[in-house]
C-alpha cells in the first residue's frame, strides 16, 4: 500500500452525488453546499470557476474543489448567480425558491436547457473521517488540471454510465468517481506547482519510501526505529535524520499520528470496541490506547465515540463537513 491508497481508503465514493450539468448562458451558479470535495470536468464549450481566483475551464480540464468554502460556477465572472446549490445538494433562486422540477432534465442531468452549449460533469464527495482530514490538509482549495496534461479516457466513460438507469448502476458510478479522483490526484501531485506533501514525496526515497510502506501496511506491528532502519538498510542515525528531513515528523510520531487516526475511524464503527482497536493499530491494551489517545487528541477513545466525529478538526477550509441529502429542492 502507498501513501495515495492509503488516504483514499478513507473517501470512497458511497451513494456519491453524480450529475451532467447542461447550461445555457447567461448562467451563474453560487455552490455553498459545504461538500468536503467536488470534481468539475468540463465536456464541452466553457466554464468559470471563481473561488479566490477566476479561473476558466475549456473542454476537457478537470477542477478539484475543496470545502466547505463557498464558490461560483459561471458562464462569465461578470454574470450574477441565480441558482444557489445548499447542503444537501438542494438548488434554489437566490431569493430561497426550489429549482428542483424546473431544472430537473432526466436521469442524473440537471440544468437551465437540455440543449445548452456547456456540458459539465459534477462529484461530490460527501467524505468524513480522519484518514480523509489528511488527505484534504494536504490539498489547496481549488486544483485546476488542464486537458494538455490531464489525458484520461474515464470522464467520457463517466458520462455515458452517468445516463443508465440499470442495476448495480450506482456501484459502477461510485467506482468511476474513485478512479477520476485518484488519477487527478496521482496527476496534480506529480506537478511541480502541486508542493506535494512529504509523505507523498518521500515515498520515491528508496530508504523512507521503504519505511512509510512498512508503517501504512502493518501499523500494528510493534515498530521500532532500529528495526526500521534495519529493514531499509542503513544506520539508525541516518534512517532517523533521514525520515524527519524528508516527511517533516520523526518516525515514532508519523507512526502515532497515522496510528491515532485510524483508531479515531474505527472507533466509529457500531461493533468496534476499544480494545479491539487497540490491538489493531498497534496498541497492547485498551488502557495504552486510551491514555495515548487523551495525550495528543485531549479526550478519552470513549468521549471521542459518542461525540461522533473526529476529536480533532482542521481549521476552517480544510475540513469537510458531512450534509445529508435533502428530498425538497434536492437536485436529481
Amino acid at each position: 500500500m502507498d501513501a495515495l491508497t492509503s488516504l483514499l481508503d478513507g473517501p470512497r465514493a458511497r451513494n456519491a452525488f453524480l450529475l451532467r450539468a447542461l447550461m445555457r448562458p447567461p448562467w451563474s451558479m453560487r455552490i455553498q453546499d459545504e461538500a468536503p470535495l467536488s470534481l468539475i470536468a468540463v465536456v464541452h464549450d466553457h466554464a468559470w470557476i471563481l473561488s479566490r481566483d477566476a479561473v476558466r475551464l475549456g473542454p476537457g480540464d478537470l477542477a478539484l474543489a475543496r470545502g466547505p468554502e463557498p464558490y461560483t460556477v459561471a458562464d462569465d465572472p461578470e454574470t450574477t448567480p441565480q441558482i444557489v446549490i445548499h447542503p444537501g445538494q438542494r438548488c434554489s433562486t437566490i431569493d430561497g425558491c426550489s429549482l428542483h422540477d424546473e431544472m430537473d432534465l432526466g436521469v442524473r442531468t440537471w440544468g437551465n436547457d437540455p440543449d445548452g452549449p456547456t456540458a459539465m460533469l459534477v462529484g461530490t464527495y460527501q467524505m468524513d473521517g480522519e484518514i480523509t482530514r489528511r488527505l484534504l490538509a494536504a490539498l489547496p482549495p481549488l486544483i485546476v488540471l488542464r486537458a494538455e496534461v490531464w489525458d484520461s479516457p474515464l470522464v467520457p466513460i463517466l458520462a455515458t454510465e452517468m445516463g443508465k438507469d440499470e442495476p448495480g448502476q450506482q456501484v459502477i458510478l461510485d467506482r468511476l468517481l474513485d478512479l477520476l479522483l485518484i488519477s487527478a490526484l496521482r496527476t496534480w501531485f506529480a506537478r511541480p506547482e502541486a508542493d506535494a506533501p512529504g509523505w507523498y514525496r518521500a515515498y520515491a526515497d528508496p530508504v523512507v519510501g521503504r519505511a512509510l510502506r512498512l508503517l501504512h501496511n502493518n501499523p500494528g506491528h510493534p515498530w521500532t526505529v532500529a528495526g526500521l532502519a534495519a529493514d531499509a538498510g542503513v544506520s539508525r542515525a541516518v534512517f532517523a535524520r533521514r525520515f524527519t528531513e524528508m516527511v517533516g515528523e520523526p518516525p515514532m510520531t508519523f507512526l502515532t499520528d497515522w496510528r491515532l487516526a485510524l483508531a479515531a475511524d474505527l472507533l466509529r464503527e457500531p461493533d468496534a470496541t476499544v480494545g479491539a482497536v487497540a490491538r489493531q493499530v498497534g496498541y497492547g491494551s485498551a488502557f495504552a490506547l486510551s491514555a495515548a489517545f487523551k495525550r495528543v487528541r485531549g479526550l478519552s477513545p470513549s468521549e471521542h465515540r459518542r461525540q461522533g466525529a473526529p476529536g480533532e478538526p482542521l481549521p476552517a477550509g480544510q475540513a469537510g463537513r458531512d450534509g445529508s441529502r435533502a428530498s425538497d429542492g434536492a437536485l436529481p
